[in-house]
């Protein structure tokens, strides 16, 4: 249940608005102002529709728009004028904040980035999308990990962007770092409807880990983001899922202190404990090996699929970017 969309907030409960924002056109300095200026006003919004809001949730693009420009005049950084006015409006209105920017990269093309602010203002979140979607987006690959933050009410979070959120794997490693709600921002339109449906719950059942998502809606004239903000409850269900309206904010309460529990007092289907200590009705403690290839293979540097040298798309040409030249070094 969710409260009634948070209505009836309970003591242990954590209500989240997702915001499912008309999708912009973002050309200039003046239109990235324009629309920093909008997401305030949204986060306002959330506010006046919901008092008990504790989270507000914008989708990946909301500041940028789809037009994959990796211009740096209106690229962004933490201490800019656009992060400044999402800590003043989280200030104004007493809400955490959750907000998509295009950063800037003086090392070569920008990170798709994330960040959560709490009421006070300050930086809790900090997190550089790992896997940018291929071979459409330009966007250097993340080199933060996955962060997990504590949250409202005692609640541990985290933040993935969009096409992260098609491999199990980032889920696991937000849920085996303790997060208990993972937040998905995201643009899709609607040929991903199924997929993104699908992998919000079973992102959220194979971890025991609230899933919260929403994309960008609406058209901007040549994209039509499809909407469809969706929160689901640890075992998988549904809590509430959005339309194709855009502007609308879904809200639910979700219950972290329950997620806690699922994860303490489940036998069956816990397996976000039984990946790791396999069989163990058999072995004392469980089997605690590696017995998966493609993680040895990554870790040595390996990784290579059968058909490998079969693959047609292996850079963004097919989507007008040059043939990259650079190789891959993590600063970190």
């Amino acid at each position: 249940m969710s409260g009634l969309g948070g209505l009836n907030k309970t003591p242990n409960g954590l209500v989240i608005g997702m915001v499912q924002l008309q999708l912009p056109t973002v050309v200039t300095k003046q239109d990235l102002a324009a629309q920093t200026q909008r997401i305030c006003e949204m986060v306002a919004k959330a506010r006046r529709n919901m008092a008990t809001m504790d989270l507000v949730v914008f989708p990946e693009y909301s500041l940028h728009g789809l037009s994959m420009d990796t211009n740096p005049e209106i690229m962004c950084n933490l201490d800019g004028a656009e992060v400044a006015a999402f800590k003043q409006a989280c200030i104004d209105n007493n809400i955490w904040g959750c907000f998509s920017l295009m950063e800037y990269n003086p090392q070569g093309n920008p990170y798709n980035s994330g960040i959560i602010i709490d009421n006070q203002g300050e930086l809790k979140l900090y997190y550089r999308k790992l896997h940018p979607w291929v071979p459409v987006e330009p966007w250097e690959p993340g080199d933060l990990g996955i962060p997990v933050c504590e949250g409202p009410n005692g609640s541990k979070i985290a933040l993935i962007i969009c096409h992260d959120g098609m491999f199990p794997e980032m889920a696991r490693e937000c849920a085996y770092k303790g997060a208990e709600i993972m937040i998905r921002t995201a643009g899709y339109t609607a040929p991903i409807r199924h997929s993104w449906q699908i992998t919000n719950q079973a992102n959220a059942f194979c971890n025991l880990m609230v899933t919260a998502s929403v994309c960008m809606c609406g058209s901007d004239g040549s994209f039509d983001s499809m909407g469809e903000g969706m929160i689901v409850n640890f075992d998988g269900q549904p809590l509430v899922m959005g339309s194709h309206r855009p502007d609308e904010i879904i809200t639910a309460e979700v219950r972290p202190d329950l997620v806690r529990e699922a994860r303490k007092y489940w036998s069956v289907e816990n397996n976000i404990y039984q990946f790791g200590h396999r069989g163990y009705v058999a072995v004392k403690g469980g089997a605690q090996d590696c017995p998966y290839t493609y993680m040895q293979d990554m870790v040595k540097g390996k990784y290579s699929l059968p058909w490998e040298e079969e693959v047609i798309y292996k850079d963004g040409t097919s989507c007008g970017f040059p043939v990259p030249e650079r190789t891959y070094s993590n600063p970190k």
